[in-house]
């Protein structure tokens, strides 16, 4: 018992020292009174993040209406996924340090006015093209948004409320992004899949109203001079090139052109010698490794830097990011590609697709509440490697129900199973992260693994794609203009051919097809979430070889 005390002394002094550091402006000794109206703006902080959280989910199981109603094909249709998470990886790292000079509650409130923006746009969106451009809009928005609400969190509370804040803003993470399949199939049925959309408009009218009377101003002085304008600007060129590389391979070619590229009135013709991909590939390879060296210059003349690479020395926090980023990319994948399945291959209404993809937000609720808990008991980084397991389990299991002659709700199981591994990890994966990264740069360490995370969310997309491309490609032979039009639009035919009431026949066969590339599609994610199982596991070698301090780090950034 004596014992048991005695480590409740520890961790306490441990978790004050932390909290001290986290924010020299709000944990000093001559702290003042904390704000009465902190409770209720973390309400109005809570909200908006809930609504770009939400966004980034609830798209996906309405992308078939959308498919079908704009005439998008399935490069486009991956963009209206990707290109959110792409915006919002460019600019996380940035966005944050403009919060720390700006003001929190100011950009706070630009990037919800920008997202509102955004989402009227897509609203009103009659073909690709300018659906494409408000969810970059919309990228723009939430990228302000997300890390804001982290540092104003961080600023307006202090001690044991702290960890109570950010349990919530780690609830509202999780728990947006599990239920958004759900709120998305019911606007969609009910109304129509603009209401996705349209939805953000009075919720986040409130929330600038409310922000401007509940939420105080903070910002921390930026010891460093400078703005690192071509840090960003290289990021951005990275990230963006190598994710196009990947979506459009299937339809441009990877190697040999196979289609004309049409680009603001420029065309690169597929008579070329090479395909365009590889070389907006490379340029996106050489920008990537400019910013890293960019980067180390910038720190080693004292000026301000986008990214601390010294945070990579730590083994764990390397392997973390690892981690976290081939977790996003199975995870992000998956919402991509079974949406498609459930709704043109297995017809279902969206709602009812809805429903099914809502079994892993029931998993993941129950076990994102007692993931704290289990971690106490078995250590956050087994509480990890428990979740993943789960996960890599879930999707294989799924992979072998998903058959045209077996009813989609057996899926139900399999995805709850994934859900509940979702919910640990998810839990608890922060934490572990930034078990070695110094207090004073846990804010710049959660940003990098946030913006890994959101560029895994837009490789996931760019992936799934690509895998249920190929697989249509390979298992579709009936012969007919229905193969390739299959293919281009993620299965959308399909619903056109039933409403037709084709040859019974074709739509088996295509149905099939659709299946098999499905399942291989699934498999695909499979295999990056084991290879996040991997890294997690090097990333428990790395705390235990020194005294982990992650126990405390799951107090105060959880997510």
């Amino acid at each position: 018992m004596s014992v048991g005390w005695a480590k409740g002394i520890v961790e306490e002094k441990v978790r004050m020292t932390l909290t001290t550091h986290l924010d020299p402006q709000t944990n000093s000794h001559n702290s003042p009174t904390p704000d009465p109206r902190r409770w209720a703006a973390l309400g109005v902080l809570a909200a908006g993040l809930a609504m770009i959280v939400l966004d980034g989910t609830i798209v996906g199981v309405a992308l078939p209406a959308i498919i079908t109603d704009l005439h998008l094909d399935l490069t486009q249709a991956q963009w209206v996924n990707a290109i959110y998470s792409v915006v919002f990886a460019a600019l996380l790292l940035s966005a944050g340090r403009l919060g720390d000079r700006w003001g929190r509650k100011r950009l706070f409130q630009a990037g919800v006015v920008i997202f509102l923006a955004g989402s009227l746009m897509a609203g009103l969106a009659s073909s690709a093209n300018p659906l494409i451009t408000a969810r970059f809009i919309q990228g723009i928005g939430g990228a302000l948004i997300l890390p804001t609400t982290l540092s104003s969190v961080n600023t307006m509370f202090r001690d044991r409320e702290r960890a109570a804040a950010f349990g919530l803003w780690g609830a509202v993470m999780a728990g947006m992004a599990a239920i958004g399949p759900l709120l998305g199939g019911w606007l969609t049925s009910t109304f129509s899949w603009e209401w996705i959309f349209w939805v953000n408009i009075p919720i986040g009218i409130v929330i600038i109203v409310a922000t401007a009377y509940l939420v105080p101003e903070t910002a921390s002085g930026v010891s460093e001079p400078g703005a690192d304008v071509d840090g960003f600007q290289l990021s951005a060129i990275a990230f963006g090139c190598l994710v196009f590389a990947v979506i459009e391979g299937p339809t441009l070619g990877w190697w040999t052109p196979k289609a004309d590229l049409h680009i603001f009135g420029w065309t690169y013709p597929a008579t070329a010698p090479i395909s365009i991909v590889p070389i907006v590939g490379g340029i996106g390879l050489i920008a990537l490794v400019l910013f890293v060296l960019w980067e180390r210059h910038r720190a080693k003349v004292g000026r301000s830097a986008l990214l601390d690479l010294n945070l990579f020395r730590h083994t764990s926090f390397s392997w973390g990011n690892v981690t976290a980023g081939t977790v996003a990319i199975g995870e992000f994948s998956l919402v991509f590609v079974l949406p498609l399945f459930l709704v043109n291959a297995m017809g279902m209404s969206v709602l009812h697709a809805g429903l099914v993809l809502s079994a892993m937000a029931a998993g993941a609720f129950v076990s994102g509440a007692q993931a704290r808990r289990l971690a106490t008991r078995l250590s956050p980084a087994n509480v990890v490697l428990l979740g993943l397991g789960l996960e890599v389990a879930g999707i294989v299991a799924l992979a072998l129900t998903i058959h045209p002659s077996i009813s989609p709700w057996w899926s139900t199981a399999p995805l709850m199973v994934y859900g509940v591994g979702l919910g640990l990890a998810s839990a608890q994966l922060t934490s572990l992260v930034l078990s070695q990264v110094p207090p004073a740069q846990s804010g710049q360490g959660s940003a990098t693994q946030s913006t890994v995370r959101q560029l895994g969310a837009a490789i996931g997309s760019a992936v799934a794609g690509t895998l249920l491309s190929i697989g249509l490609a390979s298992s579709l032979d009936t012969g007919t203009k229905y193969d390739e039009l299959t293919r281009t639009t993620g299965g959308a035919i399909l619903t056109q051919l039933r409403l037709e009431h084709a040859d019974p026949r074709l739509i088996t066969a295509l149905t099939d097809g659709f299946a098999s590339a499905t399942r291989w599609a699934v498999l695909g994610s499979a295999a990056f979430l084991l290879l996040g199982l991997l890294g997690a596991i090097q990333v428990r070698r790395a705390a235990r070889s020194e005294e982990d301090p992650s126990f405390v780090m799951s107090e105060i950034s959880d997510s």
